[in-house]
């Protein structure tokens, strides 16, 4: 027997001092707590065969005998709080002790069974709650109070002790410093409130620290114990140290941690939501929570525990067996050719285009560069000459390549009508519309350079004897200066393009074109959409100076030798065509009329439109609109978020810029908060609108083509959306939807969900197979509010989808990871309320919401686990940032596994 005696002072309690005579079979310890002339005598009987006994607990005076039974205790528990000295004191005392016992002895390790309650009339095992303490269970529940994360936790304490001597004043760390300095940034708030928490522990009531107290709280925070992060996360909602949670103290923290991670959703229904938690961790209503019931809820058995996906462990031996990871080949050159091979697999098509453009560029600049080696003007102006009439050959050429790019309604329908998609990359079109401007910029330069800087300063020092053969080129006079060449026509058009290329190309950059430019920057006020577009109209202009130019020729003026015209002729008419369909079309077939209208949160705007007479689109395409009020010249791109079996035409509008900002204010006017049920910030439709009120005028052009129209070629489809960049993503989830056939006639119902058909209609749009049998679809948002614009089409899939080959994932970015203690409580709501009301708390949808971003290789690793042998269309819409990444992970997993990865971008 040994007693381990305790302070009444607040002061912290050292660990208790087991003192045990052994013997073979068992052993019988015991344990005082002594509070004045107050203790608590606890008995184990520790057995031979890894069982503890707890034979009794009890005071100095009588006290019922509780029995309990615990298997294979591997770990120390931690003290119980302090409690408050004086009277009452020693029966909270008895009620934490008790409270951690009953936890102790519910512990089960995946090599026995439950613990067991010893048959004693003071305890059945019908009374007690189970708790899973197996590896499992115990791993998902640390993942849920992660208080700092881990690369602060590798740096360890000296970071931490860097940061102090910084922060400290006078050797005191300030309370108000305290997240600052253990690495917990931009939660103040949260890490006042941890402080709080560990100073009540240990009776600290200064609102400073010094460096051993904080390397103190440091080590506690940093502890992978379970139990360590469990006691301290309930000491912080534990406001008074009395070892009960109350409703209030639960609403101070619930409304803390939504604040934290920016849901306001919450905010608005704390009270609903702190009752829901009370109701479920308060069974019997006695009005508060202790430490059993909040373990109870981390501690939930896999079947109610938020799902998480999980991969087949076969598979995942398969996955391995693959060696994702290449060994390092020492031969430079084997490396190298492996290299290259995968860089042919991946960008074949890209290559062979590129290569043919390369050498015809090659090709007419040699060509004019022998053409002019054997002119008289060579003797003059020598290889000068050769190289400005290379440039200028290569540069006729590139001004009539760079029109066939834009050239919309050709190009989609070749994507649509003709199998050379196989060969070119139609989704490259504006890329490759980009490098023919840089041929063209390369061009210009070899010519202009050239001319200005040796062609014409030579033939200015020419002797009489080597001008003679020039008269018949430039006259009998001899040129007088050098201002002669720029004055005349050929100088001022050619001073007139380079000009205008130099603007229409320095405002299509991406700096000026999306605005990223700094408020302080003066050129901010040329940045956005409208001044690239119209810049670029400034084409117009450029070629007709070009033709002038390309007909005033010093050297050679007969006309049919003079090829500028020629090279032109059928890339302009092709395209003024394409420009007078594009205006009759919108103007008169394809008029449309608003249906409905709603304005959500994050600045977007969605419009419900009639679809025209036969109009016909693909899922992953998009259309122009013009509005004439915002603008009666201008003409956006903006994708469609309906299916093509819709009845309607939708599109989702993020309004940032000039115009998408003056066409939101236009509806703002007209629209009215929403009804009861209905989603949106303000909503309108033509039911019912006010008599005075109308919506403006709708024009629209297309369909056009775009990458992700292609989405019915792949068995599997991996679709990942950041933001407004869901909207392709979303039509092409409804158009699946509406394929997807009842399960109850699938012809081989014991087939495997990878395997087995799904569609109702296996033709596309234009009778064609339609093979996609599986989706996965990844929406990344910031704001909570985000989820509102497609709330109805999440539900839908839910409701409809019951084969469930749909796989819907929304992720709101502004919550801190799973596994991080700032988002704890939230994650036990959301699984609570999930679970009573089938409604996630963040979205308001059926759908269940991730916190953070995904682990994109996890993804695909899944992906690739599931679908071995298939072929994956990855579709990614979104922030130009992520783009390598995916790109490159979805190489990494077709070289090194059977499943093929094709990744697309959206490009417009």
């Amino acid at each position: 027997m040994a007693s381990l005696e305790e302070s009444g002072n607040g002061g912290r309690t050292p660990p208790p001092d087991y003192r045990s005579s052994d013997s073979r079979s068992s052993s019988r310890r015991s344990t005082r707590f002594k509070e004045d002339n107050e203790y608590v005598e606890i008995t184990l009987d520790v057995k031979g065969d890894d069982t503890v006994a707890i034979q009794s607990i009890r005071n100095g005076g009588d006290m019922p005998e509780v029995a309990l039974l615990a298997r294979g205790i591997e770990q120390r528990a931690p003290p119980p709080p302090s409690a408050t000295p004086g009277p009452g004191g020693l029966s909270s005392r008895l009620k934490a002790v008790s409270t951690e016992l009953r936890r102790i002895a519910s512990w089960k390790f995946p090599g026995g069974g439950d613990a067991a309650t010893a048959p004693t009339p003071s305890s059945t095992a019908s009374d007690r709650r189970r708790l899973d303490r197996s590896m499992t269970g115990a791993a998902r529940a640390l993942r849920g109070l992660q208080f700092l994360n881990s690369s602060v936790v590798t740096q360890g304490w000296p970071e931490v002790e860097k940061r102090f001597e910084r922060l400290a004043v006078d050797g005191f760390l300030l309370r108000s410093r305290f997240g600052q300095c253990i690495g917990m940034v931009g939660s103040e708030e949260f890490a006042v409130q941890i402080f709080d928490a560990l100073a009540r522990r240990r009776g600290i009531t200064a609102q400073v620290l010094t460096k051993d107290q904080v390397r103190e709280f440091w080590e506690q925070l940093s502890d992978p114990g379970f139990d360590a992060k469990l006691q301290t996360f309930f000491d912080m909602v534990d406001k008074n140290a009395d070892g009960q949670i109350t409703e209030e103290e639960l609403k101070e923290v619930l409304t803390l941690t939504a604040s934290a991670n920016k849901l306001s959703k919450i905010l608005e229904r704390v009270d609903e939501y702190t009752a829901l938690i009370m109701e479920e961790l308060d069974p019997d209503q006695l009005g508060y929570i202790d430490i059993s019931n909040l373990e109870a809820l981390l501690l939930l058995p896999p079947s109610q525990a938020p799902s998480k996906l999980v991969t087949h462990s076969s598979n995942i031996s398969q996955l391995i067996s693959q060696k994702l990871v290449p060994t390092h080949d020492r031969n430079p050159l084997r490396r190298g050719l492996r290299k290259l091979g995968y860089f042919m697999e991946d960008n074949w098509k890209r290559v062979w285009v590129m290569a043919l453009w390369l050498a015809i560029n090659a090709g007419l600049f040699t060509w004019k560069f022998m053409a002019y080696k054997r002119h008289p003007t060579f003797d003059v102006m020598g290889y000068c000459v050769c190289v400005a009439k290379g440039g200028a050959e290569t540069t006729k050429f590139n001004m009539a390549l760079i029109l066939l790019p834009v050239c919309r309604n050709t190009i989609t329908w070749l994507r649509s009508r003709t199998k050379l998609g196989a060969v070119i990359p139609f989704n490259d079109n504006i890329n490759f519309h980009k490098v023919v401007a840089g041929g063209v910029v390369v061009g210009v330069a070899l010519h202009g350079v050239t001319h200005l800087t040796c062609d014409f300063p030579r033939l200015l020092h020419a002797s009489d004897a080597a001008y003679e053969p020039m008269k018949k080129y430039f006259g009998q006079t001899r040129i007088p200066n050098y201002w002669w060449f720029v004055r005349g026509v050929e100088g001022i058009t050619g001073v007139i393009m380079v000009v205008l290329m130099a603007v229409a190309y320095t405002l299509a950059h991406p700096w000026f074109r999306r605005s990223k430019l700094s408020d302080g920057n003066p050129l901010k006020r040329l940045s956005g959409f409208n001044m690239f577009w119209y810049s670029h109209h400034l084409f117009v202009i450029v070629y007709i100076a070009f033709v002038v130019h390309g007909v005033c020729l010093y050297i050679n003026r007969t006309w049919w030798k003079q090829t500028t015209w020629m090279y032109l002729a059928i890339p302009i008419l092709l395209y003024a065509g394409e420009r007078i369909l594009r205006a009759l079309r919108s103007h008169g077939f394809t008029t449309v009329r608003i249906e409905k209208v709603a304005i959500y949160p994050g600045n977007v705007i969605a419009i419900h439109m009639s679809k025209p007479l036969g109009f016909k689109y693909k899922s992953g395409q998009y259309i122009y609109v013009n509005c004439g009020e915002v603008s009666p010249f201008e003409w956006h791109p903006f994708t469609i978020t309906s299916a093509p079996d819709d009845s309607y035409l939708s599109m989702h509008i993020r309004c940032r810029g000039d115009w998408t900002s003056s066409f939101r204010a236009i509806f703002s006017q007209i629209c009215r908060p929403p009804m009861n049920g209905q989603s949106g910030l303000l909503r309108a439709d033509c039911m019912s609108m006010e008599h005075h009120a109308r919506f403006p005028k709708l024009l629209i052009d297309g369909p056009y083509g775009a990458p992700a129209q292609d989405y019915w070629k792949y068995d599997v489809l991996l679709l990942i959306g950041l933001g407004i960049g869901a909207t392709p993503l979303i039509s092409i989830v409804k158009d699946v939807l509406n394929h997807i056939q009842d399960p109850a006639d699938v012809e081989d119902p014991s087939s495997s969900p990878d395997s087995r058909t799904t569609t109702a209609s296996k033709l596309a749009g234009n009778g064609r197979a339609f093979m996609t049998n599986r989706v996965y679809f990844y929406w990344c948002t910031r704001e909570e509010g985000s989820f509102e614009w497609f709330r109805g089409v999440m539900n839908e899939v839910a409701d409809r989808d019951a084969a469930a080959m749909i796989e819907l994932h929304n992720h709101c970015t502004s919550v801190y990871e799973e596994g991080d203690a700032r988002s704890a409580l939230v994650t036990m709501l959301q699984a609570l309320h999930h679970a009573k009301n089938g409604v996630d708390v963040v979205s308001g949808t059926r759908v269940r919401t991730h916190f953070a971003r995904p682990n994109w290789r996890d993804v695909f690793k899944r992906v690739a686990v599931n679908h071995q042998g298939q072929r994956v269309g990855v579709f990614f819409c979104g922030d130009q940032t992520l783009t390598p990444e995916l790109r490159r992970l979805a190489q990494d997993f077709s070289h090194k596994t059977t499943t093929k990865f094709v990744f697309h971008k959206e490009n417009f």
